[in-house]
This record gives C-alpha cells, structure tokens and sequence, in this order.
C-alpha cells in the first residue's frame, strides 16, 4: 500500500510512521487535509476531534464533504474515509466539543504529536498551553479566512506572524503569559480581505492543512523543519 512512500523515505522511516500517534482537533478545511495527508503517508494512529456535522456550507472547502456525509458526523464520516484508504489504520474519535474544562479527554491516549486545527480562541489557547506543559510536540493552524494567495502561507513561530487577527490573539497571550516555549504555527502574511462575513477557499485552506501535516511528518521522522 505504501511501496511508492517507502521509495522515498525507506522502510526504517515507514515504519516508524506506521508506529506513530497524531491526534488532530478539527476536521474542517485544514484538519481534513491534515488528517487525509497522515493516512496515506502511512501513520498507524489518528485521533480525530470533532463535534460538528457535514453541512452543505462545507462544500467549498471540506474534504469530507460530499453529498452522501450531509448531516453526518464530522468524526464519523472522516473514520469512514481514513479506513476506505487504509482499513488497517488505527482510529480513536471524540465527537466532542473541546474547552479548557475538559481538554484532558485529548491525553487519554498515547500521542506522539498534536495538530490545533480548530476555530475557536479560548481551544486553541488552550490545547497551546497543555502541550507545552505536556511536552507534546504540536503545530497549531493560523486563520485562513478571508484570504486568498496560498503562497503566503509558511511555517513560522508565532512571534513572527503578522497580518493575522488569530495570530495576533495567540501572540498577546504569549506576551502576557511569558511563555518562553517555541510555538510553531502556519500562518499567511497576507492581510485579509475586508468582508462583512468570512468566506474561505479550498487551495487555501487546503495549502494550511498540507503544510501542517508536513510538519508532522517532518518531525516524526526526524527532520528539522522551522
């Protein structure tokens, strides 16, 4: 299944993804991309956290959003998906919604590395802060909202952003908090259009997911991707 993998990363490294744990906290447009990445690159482990169901609005954007998972489960239509591509692979889900008073359902289980792709601030302050505690490898996805150039999107600690409202959250919490801690994240350097509402684009966000998940991988088998 994976032979064209292995062609390029050699047995040794296949293997230990075929070992690790990467638990992912929202299957929207860039969690999706993260979690499809993972499964076909051959990790043996994916945690998947969702609590919210495939909508028609998802369309646009979401991998897991055709017409037959409407209505369905975000956490269960992307279970179906990892083990259409991969039966074998080892998946645990919470279709739950994540805040500080019960993020510790996310270290029921063994995890090798994090993925933040969730929406919500007070979550990702959150899942930030506990990985850093835990000294859980992470990497946490920035806002693609509202943007439109997939080439500004890079790897970056979170006191290198700029143009990014989200960001610019997570950084006053860092100054405030003196958290000395690397704090990797992927982040756009483009400032977002100005909309009444947020609108998204799926080589956008996708680009997000992708980047994210390079990351992972890069680490798991270790690499030193900044």
């Amino acid at each position: 299944m994976f032979e064209r993998t292995e062609l390029v990363i050699g047995k040794d490294n296949l293997k230990k993804l075929n070992n690790s744990s990467v638990l992912v906290i929202g299957l929207g447009g860039v969690g999706g991309y993260v979690v499809e990445t993972l499964v076909r690159s051959g990790v043996g482990k994916i945690i998947i956290v969702d609590n919210d169901i495939v909508d028609i609005t998802n369309f646009n954007r979401q991998i897991i959003a055709i017409s037959s998972t409407i209505g369905k489960s975000k956490v269960d239509a992307m279970e179906d998906r990892i083990k259409s591509i991969n039966p074998i692979c080892n998946v645990v889900k919470y279709r739950e919604y994540i805040l500080p008073n019960n993020i510790d359902i996310l270290f029921k289980e063994k995890v090798d590395f994090i993925v933040d792709a969730c929406d919500t601030i007070v979550t990702k302050k959150a899942i930030i802060q506990e990985c850093l505690k835990r000294n859980i490898p992470f990497i946490s996805s920035m806002g693609t909202g509202n943007k439109t150039n997939p080439l500004k999107f890079k790897i970056v600690d979170i006191r290198k952003t700029n143009y990014d409202p989200i960001a610019k959250i997570i950084r006053k919490m860092v100054k405030e908090e003196r958290i000395k801690g690397k704090i990797p994240v992927v982040c756009s350097d483009e400032a977002p259009i100005k909309n009444k509402q947020i609108g998204s684009l799926m080589h956008v966000v996708a680009t997000s997911g992708l980047l994210c998940a390079s990351y992972v991988l890069d680490r798991l088998l270790g690499g030193k991707i900044d």
